[in-house]
C-alpha cells in the first residue's frame, strides 16, 4: 500500500515519460495526477493537504491506476475518461459529442465584461457553439438575472447542454437550441453574444497531439484559415445585437487572420486574462456592424 501523494507523483512522472498533452483542464502532469486522483477516490478536486498521507488500500489503488492505465494507452482526455470537466468553479459532464471544457471565456464569465458592458445592461446573452452549455450554464449561474439562449449544431451537443442546465437549477433561464449559428434565433437580439466556434485551420489538424482527435472535428475545423464559421458569424451578428450589446468570441490560433482581416476595418479590442489563455477579441456594436459591411461586401446591411 502507497499513499495518496506517492500515487500522484509516480502517475505524473508516468504521464510524463509517455508524452502526454495537457490542455483539456490541466496544463501540466503533477495537476493533471492529482485530478485522476480525485476522480478515482471520490474526492473533491480541490481535496487539502492532509488527504496527501492518506494510505491507499488495494481497491483504492486498483481504481487509481486503472484509470491511470486507460489514460496513458487511449490518450483520451481525461475529463472523456471520468465524465466530467469543470470550468467557472462548476462540475459539468462531458462526453466526446462535445469539446472538453477550457474556455478563457469563463473568466469574463465569472469577473464580469465591464467596462464593455455594465452588469446592469447585461439581461439577455447567446452562446454560440455551446457544447456542454458550460459557458451558457456559467453565466446563468454566476448572473442570476441574465436569460442565455444556448445554441449548437449538433443535437447531442443540445441534449447535454440541456442535461447541465438542470444539473445547476438553471434550465428556467438557459434555453438549449438546435442552431446552425443564428438560424434557430431570427428576430432575437441580446445584449452579449458570446461565441467558442470552430476556429482551428485544416492544416494544423495533423499537428495536434493526440488528445484533440479524440474531440469532435466538427467542433475544432474551420477551413483552411480557421474563419469559415466566424465571418459567417459577423455577418449576422449585428441583427441579433443591442446597440449597447458586445460581441466576445474566441478564435485562437485564427487571431493573426482576423487581425489582418479586420485589423483596417474595426476595433478588434484584444482581451488579456489573468489567469492564461488568447485568442478572444471583442467588438461593441459600432465595430460589429462595419466587420458585418465589410465581409458581407454591401454597404449597408439591414436593422
Amino acid at each position: 500500500m502507497i499513499s495518496l501523494e506517492t500515487f500522484i507523483r509516480r502517475a505524473a512522472e508516468r504521464m510524463e515519460q509517455a508524452g502526454l498533452h495537457f490542455g483539456h483542464g490541466t496544463d501540466n502532469a503533477l495537476d493533471e495526477a492529482c485530478w485522476l486522483a480525485s476522480a478515482a477516490l471520490g474526492l473533491s478536486p480541490d481535496f487539502g493537504p492532509e488527504a496527501y498521507s492518506v494510505v491507499l488500500d488495494d481497491e483504492q489503488l486498483s481504481r487509481a491506476e486503472s484509470l491511470l492505465d486507460e489514460r496513458v494507452t487511449s490518450r483520451k482526455p481525461l475529463a472523456y475518461l471520468v465524465g466530467e470537466a469543470w470550468l467557472a468553479g462548476l462540475s459539468f459532464e462531458v462526453n466526446e459529442s462535445v469539446l472538453v471544457p477550457r474556455s478563457p471565456l469563463a473568466e469574463l464569465i465569472v469577473d464580469g465584461f465591464e467596462p464593455w458592458l455594465a452588469d446592469e445592461q447585461l439581461k439577455r446573452a447567446v452562446d454560440i457553439g455551446t457544447g456542454s452549455g458550460c459557458l451558457a450554464v456559467a453565466l446563468a449561474v454566476h448572473r442570476p438575472g441574465v436569460e442565455v439562449d444556448a445554441l449548437d449544431v449538433s443535437p447531442k451537443a443540445v441534449a447535454l447542454a440541456q442535461r447541465n442546465a438542470n444539473r445547476h437549477g438553471v434550465a428556467d433561464r438557459v434555453c438549449c437550441l438546435e442552431s446552425d449559428l443564428l438560424a434557430a434565433v431570427a428576430g432575437q437580439r441580446y445584449d452579449l453574444i458570446l461565441a467558442n466556434p470552430p476556429y482551428v485551420p485544416e492544416s494544423s489538424m495533423a499537428g495536434l497531439p493526440p488528445e484533440y482527435r479524440h474531440e469532435p472535428s466538427l467542433g475544432l475545423v474551420a477551413g483552411s484559415d480557421g474563419l469559415d464559421l466566424v465571418r459567417r458569424l459577423l455577418i449576422d451578428a449585428p441583427a441579433h445585437l443591442n446597440e449597447h450589446g458586445i460581441l466576445v468570441c474566441e478564435v485562437g490560433e485564427a487571431a493573426e487572420a482576423l487581425q489582418n482581416l479586420l485589423g483596417e476595418v474595426c476595433e478588434l479590442v484584444w482581451i488579456e486574462f489573468a489567469h492564461g489563455g488568447d485568442g478572444v477579441f471583442l467588438l461593441d456594436y459600432p465595430s460589429c456592424l462595419a466587420a458585418a459591411r465589410h465581409l458581407s461586401g454591401s454597404g449597408l446591411l439591414p436593422r
